[in-house]
């Protein structure tokens, strides 16, 4: 026993105190800021309860405590045991909030509990994180195998899809966090690379056109497989994908010039009597050319060669030529499908602001208007900011919901571009000291657990400001820590210090 408690390590060397601070820091930043955003010209008191920095006092004041009562009241290990059933509950009630709750802007996603609103989407990342911990850190797990990758597919999928039907896009997308933690657990790196690739083809589709997307989904695969091939085989097949590419990529203009002499020669045809019928008819078998579109040509020339590639993927037992056909397939098959899903899967709001995102349409007033005021807010700020609580944009509620999703735009206005860098900063050694600790762990359900948190703040962080600078769709997500909410305060709050126990608990002994 008195061994033992000779390698017992105390609290300051258990404990993560700089990963605490930076969290008390962003909060207090964020309390400070949200009464920056609803002051007016006789503003109350930071700590009057009946306006939102007062109420936002009391949720800190619960969050520390809660905070306390993870780390040191719960034992760390309940975590591990009880994530199924947490897991189950919270899936159970993202179901029940759609039907019971009110229709909140469009979505069903808040239970509201006399004053207090309650967000399950909110708790079911920490659910979620903690389940695929379980998972993921059970004896011979391996994503490679189908059945593993399956189970964990189906853990993200489930409450990501119900989030999805709750209209509640953004905390949805949240979850594609989740494949930075599935590459740290050997995912192949080319999943990442295929996602960016779609996001791509979808974007190009909208933006310049099908026929664009197909050309640079054919270089992106040609340069792949060029590079991942044999040395000596390099330039040959760089020089023919991307031959083929640069022709493909004048064909319209080429085929436009051709159909132009077709039409010409036919017109003359017309206006000439005495040519014979059969040069007449035979002239006319040409006119089929005028419909054939150069999509066409690139479609049919291009799957002339997938059979070849498949068989000499076959042969050769090269995996990921063989992935590269399928590949192209499906993003082919894609490409056609976007125009259906932007028109018929997207909701009005959600298409009009990638429209205004993406520049397909001005609309400065309309959906355009919170980013449009949001950018005013943080370029009026300049290097050093106007000073607290003298920001224009933000004392005369240009910026709707600038307390909650747009919090960032008031930091920016009254604190300028260094105090935008300050909280960035902050949010980074946040991150960056989660994955270190996470590292340092010794268990592999601690260390997936870490990774599922900063892949969580780093969506939430990364999507935000993205959205309050123009860069992202509004999609409707708070800034973890710094905006207005209690349930969002609280899930966060949860999420840091359950890590913060496990990590304490691996670290008490030497």
């Amino acid at each position: 026993m008195i061994g033992e408690n000779k390698h017992k390590r105390g609290l300051k060397q258990s404990i993560d105190w700089k990963l605490i601070v930076v969290y008390v820091l962003l909060v207090l930043i964020g309390w400070v800021n949200i009464y920056a955003s609803i002051h007016s010209e006789n503003p109350s008191s930071i700590f009057d309860w009946t306006v939102r920095s007062g109420k936002q006092f009391v949720w800190m004041l619960t969050a520390f405590g809660l905070a306390g009562f993870i780390l040191f009241v719960l034992p760390p290990r309940i975590w591990e045991g009880s994530s199924v059933p947490l897991y189950l509950i919270v899936c159970a009630l993202l179901v029940v909030v759609i039907f019971v709750s009110k229709d909140v802007k469009g979505s069903h996603s808040w239970f509201e509990l006399g004053p207090v609103k309650f967000q399950p989407a909110e708790i079911s990342k920490i659910t979620t994180s903690l389940l695929l911990a379980s998972v993921m850190s059970r004896q011979n797990f391996r994503l490679s195998v189908m059945r593993d990758f399956l189970l964990v597919a189906l853990i993200i999928a489930v409450p990501m899809l119900i989030i999805v039907a709750e209209s509640e896009t953004g905390s949805a997308l949240v979850y594609a966090g989740f494949i930075f933690v599935l590459y740290r657990e050997g995912f192949s790196g080319w999943w990442l690379a295929l996602i960016g690739l779609v996001i791509l083809l979808f974007i190009t589709t909208l933006t310049l056109s099908p026929y664009i997307s197909i050309l640079i989904l054919i270089a992106i695969l040609t340069l792949s497989n060029a590079f991942r091939g044999p040395r000596k085989a390099l330039w040959p097949r760089l020089c023919t994908g991307l031959g083929f590419v640069a022709l493909m990529a004048f064909l319209p203009q080429l085929w436009s010039i051709l159909q132009d002499y077709i039409q010409a020669h036919m017109d003359w045809m017309q206006r000439v009597t005495w040519v014979p019928r059969a040069d007449e008819s035979e002239t006319y078998r040409w006119a089929i050319l005028l419909d054939v579109k150069p999509m066409y040509i690139l479609l049919g020339l291009s799957f002339l060669f997938l059979p070849f590639l498949s068989v000499r993927a076959f042969k050769r037992k090269d995996t990921f030529l063989g992935m590269s056909v399928a590949a192209f397939v499906i993003g082919v098959a894609l490409v056609f499908s976007t125009d259906f899903i932007f028109q018929n899967v997207l909701q009005d709001h959600q298409r009009s602001r990638i429209e205004v995102l993406l520049g397909m349409k001005e609309d400065p007033a309309g959906v355009g208007y919170n980013v449009n005021q949001s950018k005013i807010a943080i370029g009026s700020g300049g290097l050093t900011g106007k000073g607290f609580m003298q920001g224009t944009q933000t004392a005369f509620g240009f910026v709707p919901e600038q307390s909650t999703d747009f919090i960032f735009c008031t930091v920016g206005e009254e604190w300028g571009f260094l105090g935008c860098m300050v909280v960035i900063l902050l949010y980074v050694f946040l991150i960056a000291r989660l994955i270190l600790d996470a590292e340092r762990c010794r268990e592999n359900f601690n260390r997936i657990y870490g990774y599922c948190v900063a892949s969580c703040i780093f969506m939430h962080l990364f999507i935000n400001i993205g959205m309050t600078v123009g860069l992202m769709p509004v999609i409707g997500i708070p800034l973890p820590l710094l905006s207005y909410g209690g349930s969002s305060l609280w899930a966060f709050t949860i999420l840091i210090f359950i890590f913060v126990a496990l990590y304490r608990q691996e670290k008490k002994y030497f």
